[in-house]
């Protein structure tokens, strides 16, 4: 009888040990994923802040940009929406596809800036490139982080006998925060001759985007600066760099 007993117990005890340290590994997991994506955020928002006030240098020093300029606007503008919209502890599709675009809309308007001295010698523009590219590092870094830590998790799920946990309690996959678009892993490329051939500005009295008012500020700022609702054609030529992951480093 003692001996039925003491089966009873291990048995029992096996049973419990396959549910209850799975189930608390699998908390732990997601925690750690809800909070680096939470880091992740912050370093979108902070680019949502810088990415007007660059805008506006650019077009003080570089009015032939005015077709790279309305796409990083509307990109930017398209993103913030998706942010005050989202209350997901992660990303979803729509809102990392947006940001891939807006990632390679910025590389490519400070490649586009090179043909311009005048900005290349702006202390102003120098200070938000730095601070710019500096925030693209900790995006792309918060960004593998948060992505190793997805594959972490989601392999906890499918593997034996932690799946049996993530079932009966209904844990969900989590989803990458990842450059899915292949004209966003291109590296721009700029043609100088093309801007000298761009067509001028339009006719006085003609708002473009820029000149509309239609910037909406970044949660958590209060930003008043020129947006509009143009939404022009957007072409990134190019070759695919070595590490899509690896953020943009600007010349200066």
């Amino acid at each position: 009888m003692l001996v039925l007993l003491i089966i009873l117990v291990i048995v029992i005890g096996g049973a419990l040990g396959l549910f209850i340290a799975p189930y608390n590994s699998l908390v732990r997991l997601r925690n750690v994923i809800q909070e680096s994506w939470r880091q992740v955020d912050v370093e979108l928002n902070r680019r949502y802040e810088l990415i007007p006030n660059l805008v506006e240098t650019v077009r003080a020093g570089a009015a032939h940009e005015r077709n790279t300029l309305e796409e990083v606007t509307r990109l930017r503008n398209q993103a913030v929406q998706m942010a005050s919209g989202s209350h997901s502890d992660g990303p979803d599709p729509q809102r990392d596809q947006i940001e891939s675009q807006l990632t390679g809309a910025v590389r490519n308007l400070m490649v586009q800036v090179e043909a311009y001295p005048q900005l290349r010698s702006n202390e102003n523009f120098l200070e938000l490139q730095r601070e710019l590219a500096a925030t693209e590092d900790r995006i792309a870094n918060g960004r593998r982080y948060y992505n190793a830590n997805v594959r972490a998790y989601n392999t906890k799920i499918e593997s034996f006998p932690s799946n049996l946990a993530a079932n009966m309690f209904h844990f969900e996959k989590a989803g990458y925060f990842q450059v899915d678009d292949a004209a966003v892993r291109s590296a721009p490329t700029v043609n100088f001759g093309e801007i000298s051939q761009r067509p001028p500005q339009s006719e006085p009295g003609t708002p473009s985007q820029l000149e509309q008012g239609g910037q909406t500020p970044a949660p958590g700022y209060q930003i008043q600066q020129p947006g509009g609702s143009q939404q022009p054609q957007y072409h990134q030529p190019g070759t695919a760099p070595e590490d899509p992951e690896e953020p943009f480093r600007p010349q200066q």
